[in-house]
This record gives structure tokens, sequence and C-alpha cells, in this order.
């Protein structure tokens, strides 16, 4: 199923890569585990081949999703509990899906409350690690570095809430212009 070398995402954690893939007696029970090296946060992830797709592991998403992930962090935001507990909540049970779709409402729904009313300092722990996870599977989808990523999502996310304004230039009477 997963091979050394295989970009892979382990939900809540973040991307990653198969480093290794190995039999290991654990027990007195024989089974073959995967070693994941989480870049974004220095961590290192062991799942049994068997429970692979129990725990959630699954690939990288390609280019044509990452398409719809931008989409899904510009459209609207949905509508969050208003008690901050209970929005945390909603919003830690989204991370923990590992469903890139998810992920992308938590970080486009706490960069318009951050926009609009602040968050309080749990949810900008949450905001700073959803940003995180998100970046560490759209670099490799995307083929950059992290920190070219998260500069590129800091964009993305730049416009989200933000009503375009046209600013209308004043003008002057042509006759008084020549006159000056």
């Amino acid at each position: 199923m997963y091979e050394v070398g295989d970009k892979v995402v382990y939900p809540h954690h973040g991307a990653g890569t198969v480093v290794l893939r190995e039999a290991r007696t654990v027990l007195g029970v024989e089974r073959e585990y995967l070693t994941i090296r989480i870049l974004h946060n220095d961590m290192t992830v062991n799942v049994p081949v068997d429970s692979a797709e129990k725990v959630g592991l699954r690939g990288v998403i390609d280019e044509e999703t990452v398409l719809l992930v931008v989409k899904a962090l510009t459209g609207g935001g949905t509508v969050m509990p208003k008690n901050w507990n209970r929005r945390f909540k909603h919003n830690r049970d989204k991370m923990k899906t590992g469903d890139i779709f998810e992920l992308a409402e938590v970080v486009r729904n706490l960069s318009l409350r951050d926009h609009e009313k602040g968050l309080s300092t749990g949810e900008k722990q949450m905001f700073v690690k959803a940003k995180k996870i998100l970046v560490s599977e759209l670099m490799y989808a995307k083929g950059m570095e992290e920190d070219e990523t998260a500069v590129w999502l800091d964009d993305v996310l730049a416009g989200v809430g933000v009503k375009k304004k046209t600013v209308k230039a004043k003008a002057e009477p042509v006759a008084a212009a020549a006159n000056a």
C-alpha cells in the first residue's frame, strides 16, 4: 500500500514522508510498520500497516485538488457556535478527521473570525496548528518549500472575508487644472 518515499497525511499531525517500512515483533506479535517523518513539527510516527486505513492515513492531494482547497479557503464562512469552547471542540473534531477540506474550512473560519473579532488564546494556537498542518500537505502537493508554501497560504487567506472596495478618484475640473 505505502512504500518508502511516499508522501502521506497522518490526521491531526500533518503530511510527511514514509522513511521506513519494516517488520517488528511487539508483545510477541509480528506486524509490519511504517515510519513516517513529519517535517513541519519534527515528529516521527510509527503506524502498523494493517491499521493505516483505520487511523486515517492517506496519500497527499494532487494539483487538481489544490485548486478545490483554494476554493474552500476563499469561500464564505460557515455558521459557527457563538460559545468559544463549543467552537473550539467543533474545529478540533474537524481537524482530527484528516480530511483536507475539513481542515481548510477550519483555517478559513478561524481566519475570518480573527479578522472580524479576534481569536481567543486557544483558538490562536489552533489556527497556527491548523495552518501548519495544511501547509505541510500543500507543500508536497505544490512541490514548494515549507516557508514558501506558508507565504502562499497567507496570501490566499489575506483575501478571505475582505470586501472589495472600489476607490473613485476625485476628478479635477479640466479648466481649473489648466489655469493652475
